[in-house]
């Protein structure tokens, strides 16, 4: 399968593959002319963010201030207060976008490219150093029917329809989508970086982020050789990668001739010599699921602004769902988290804290009826049973509520959690352990979402470092 790369001077468009026959539940990796901050304009790490949904107040404020060209300004700029339908962060977000890559802010490859991702890194908690490492490329927009792409997550509309303005507004995409395939280390093995990165960042949690840009055709159609029979999961980024379906999908609606018979779900244009449509692909990191550097992080939950709760009734009412151990109220989060990893060894364990008391619950017993619609692979997860069972059973949220987020906080820090009912911020504090990448894998396989929040991927892939316009 010969990789063309017959791209104009000024196209931004994925290169050129000639297929003998069209392609179905496959992984389709293409590489890509990525536009990257000219590093003689401005410095790196001045102007790359962490993903959109991860950007405080405070760190908005701080990317503002680092630099007039901060892809914040991109991927979520301020609201002003005469904002119109025509003058808007999404407009404004465009005008910064061609006026930037019109002055030479950016920079696009003169070749189609795969980019090696190198995250190094030491887990919170944790003294070990640890590398996680990738690469980047365009994967084809593919229906979940598809069976190719696999979800792990359930997703919110409000954020996808912001995502989704952005998108129409500027046709780019300026992060990458976590994707996590299953390997031996055949496709790492292919790329191994040697010399000087072409972009090293480091991060404001002290990780150290690395590109290396690989064009070599030849090496390229051996790593989209090696992909092509993976299944991939979203790790994180259900959100962007729905929009990017749904941008797909608009602009399919808008090309189709009236009368013209329906295009294939599989992405390819209606002969197979043309260039795949730009819309058809999003950008995406992929990395293997068995990388011993794939860290999962805990969520833990804090309720807050409940008038009637009394942790004596909590206590009560668990018992009927739990064992419910008496823990040392005055513990920090470090004997919290050696808690529950040796509990969780043999099942189920969540840390119950409140201002006073703190329990380990363990041993589940509730009901199949109180998980209706759940798998049994489900209803044993923590996240699950903290949720259906503490949350909805015991202490009364809707999933409503729980959804929307009215008296529920996702907090990653342990000693944080511990602190807000210390302080009589908060009800109860429900400390985790994390989901494991065999469970995540298991969920998205089966065709099952967990929870929202319910795994932490460690570190969090920069936007930035590459960009895909689609024009």
């Amino acid at each position: 399968m010969p990789l063309s790369t017959q791209l104009s001077a000024g196209s931004v468009q994925p290169a050129i593959f000639r297929l003998g026959k069209m392609e179905g539940s496959m992984a389709h990796i293409v590489p890509f002319r990525a536009l990257r901050y000219d590093p003689q304009r401005v410095t790196p790490s001045s102007v790359v963010t962490q993903p959109y949904d991860k950007i405080t107040p405070e760190s908005q404020d701080r990317y503002y201030a680092a630099s007039p060209y901060n892809l914040v300004r991109l991927i979520l700029g301020k609201h002003e207060a005469g904002d119109t339908d025509r003058d808007n962060v999404y407009s404004r977000a465009a005008t910064f976008f061609c006026d930037w890559r019109r002055q030479g802010v950016f920079l696009q490859d003169s070749q189609p490219s795969i980019y090696v991702y190198a995250q190094r890194f030491t887990a919170p908690g944790t003294t070990t150093a640890l590398e996680r490492r990738g690469f980047i490329a365009l994967g084809r927009v593919e229906d979940y029917a598809d069976a190719v792409v696999f979800r792990h997550e359930q997703t919110l509309a409000k954020p996808k329809a912001d995502r989704l303005n952005l998108l129409r507004a500027t046709r780019a995409h300026f992060g990458q989508i976590f994707m996590l395939y299953n390997d031996t280390g055949e496709v790492d093995g292919l790329l191994t970086q040697g010399g000087t990165p072409t972009t090293e960042v480091v991060d404001e949690y002290g990780v150290l982020h690395r590109i290396w840009r690989f064009s070599d055709p030849s090496l390229i159609e051996l790593v989209r050789g090696k992909m092509r029979d993976k299944k991939l999961i979203i790790a994180d980024g259900h959100h962007r990668y729905e929009t990017a379906l749904n941008y797909r999908n608009e602009r399919r609606a808008a090309a189709q001739p009236v009368g013209a018979p329906r295009e294939r779900s599989g992405g390819m244009l209606r002969t197979l010599e043309t260039e795949e449509a730009p819309y058809e692909l999003v950008m995406m990191t992929f990395i293997n699921m068995n990388n011993p550097g794939l860290v999962i992080l805990p969520t833990h939950r804090v309720v807050r602004g409940l008038d009637s709760f009394s942790p004596e009734p909590f206590r009560s009412t668990a018992r009927s769902y739990f064992n419910v151990e008496d823990v040392d109220p005055s513990l920090n989060a470090a004997r919290a988290t050696a808690i529950l990893r040796e509990a969780g060894h043999v099942g189920t364990a969540i840390l119950a804290a409140t201002a006073s008391q703190v329990w380990l619950l363990h041993t589940p017993k509730a009901p199949p009826e109180m998980f209706p619609g759940l798998s049994i692979r489900q209803q044993y997860l923590d996240v699950v049973q903290l949720h259906k069972v503490l949350l909805e059973g015991v202490i009364g949220l809707s999933e409503e509520s729980i959804r929307e987020q009215r008296n529920l906080s996702y907090i990653r820090d342990a000693a944080e959690a511990l602190a807000a009912v210390r302080s009589g911020s908060a009800n109860i504090a429900f400390l985790m352990n994390p989901c494991r990448i065999g469970q995540v894998r298991d969920i998205a396989f089966a065709n099952e979402v967990l929870p929202q929040k319910s795994t932490d991927f460690y570190p969090k892939l920069l936007s930035g470092l590459a960009i895909y316009a689609l024009e």
